[in-house]
């Protein structure tokens, strides 16, 4: 399984991305998809996941400003983020959870999004 994270860059405050994560098969095949992020020597933060049974969920620091959604015919879950603060500087990783496990077994590469203040 392979995850394929994009959509990064560099925006002003106040601005938006949306960044996608591919599977190389189908998303359904996973318990759920989630966008992590993490600054260097700090925690990962779970920042969204969606279930295969539809069910999503936001870390406190980005409700009301991201949404998760998914294309299952594209094998693609989507992170679009609307007013973007510099504390959302960060490299954004997706990982897919495993149904056997209940885990995030399986990890993309990241995707750096850089908000100027």
């Amino acid at each position: 399984v392979q995850l394929q994270a994009s959509g990064g860059g560099l925006v002003q405050a106040g601005g938006s991305l949306r960044l996608s994560c591919t599977a190389s098969g189908s998303i359904r095949n996973f318990y759920a998809v989630g966008w992590h992020r993490q600054v260097a020597g700090q925690q990962r933060e779970l920042v969204a996941s969606i279930s295969r049974a539809g069910r999503i969920s936001y870390a406190d620091s980005v409700k009301d400003r991201f949404t998760i959604s998914r294309d299952n015919a594209r094998n693609t879950v989507y992170l679009q983020m609307n007013s973007l603060q510099p504390a959302d500087t960060d490299v954004y990783y997706c990982a897919a959870k495993s149904i056997a496990s209940g885990e995030y077994s399986y990890w993309g590469q990241g995707t750096q999004v850089t908000v100027s203040s």
